[in-house]
């Protein structure tokens, strides 16, 4: 019984100093500002070959011709890194939670006359690689695939909000691809 409570003491006290000798990096995905969703994301080690990654999504923009790309994502992820800490290749486990309100965007076929309202969740596996660019710089491409669970109500137009119906979709393939920005704080 001591024996645990001890280990755990000593977990308890060693765990500021691990946290404290590794890297910690702010980071942003191009490919989402590419469809005009702000994103950020931090990354700190856990142990020198572990970090844990926690990235977010906010979009709120509205357009002139009543289209919208409105959601909010939040994708944590724990990374196994082949060599040390934000350095070359990485495999990682994430979740993601998700509330989106899209729709009557003229080149998507399926939401070009209705809005999707409703959550998603999941989770999956990434493979990714990291260049540095000196001391303080990054760059970072991933691609991940897993499973998300989305429920929904589907309506007829934004303005007139007449329910077509709910869904519940579950869909297996890519969770998570990125190119991003990486820029380390210490």
């Amino acid at each position: 019984m001591y024996r645990g409570y001890f280990i755990f003491m000593l977990f308890i006290l060693c765990l500021p100093t691990c946290l404290h000798s590794q890297k910690t990096a702010l980071k942003t995905n191009i490919l989402f500002w590419a469809t005009t969703t702000p994103n950020a994301g931090v990354e700190t080690g856990i142990t020198p070959r572990i970090t844990l990654d926690i990235w977010g999504a906010y979009n709120v923009w509205k357009f002139s011709n009543d289209m919208k790309l409105n959601l909010y994502l939040i994708q944590p992820e724990v990374r196994y890194w082949f060599c040390r800490n934000y350095e070359g290749h990485f495999v990682g486990v994430h979740g993601h939670y998700g509330h989106f309100n899209i729709g009557q965007i003229p080149f998507v076929s399926g939401l070009k006359d209705y809005v999707l309202r409703g959550d998603l969740y999941g989770g999956g596996i990434t493979y990714s690689y990291h260049w540095a660019l000196g001391n303080r710089w990054g760059l970072e491409a991933m691609i991940g695939g897993g499973y998300a669970q989305m429920t929904y109500t589907k309506y007829r137009c934004a303005e007139c909000a007449e329910p077509v119906g709910s869904f519940t979709r579950s869909y297996i393939g890519p969770t998570r691809i990125g190119f991003s920005i990486v820029y380390f704080l210490r």
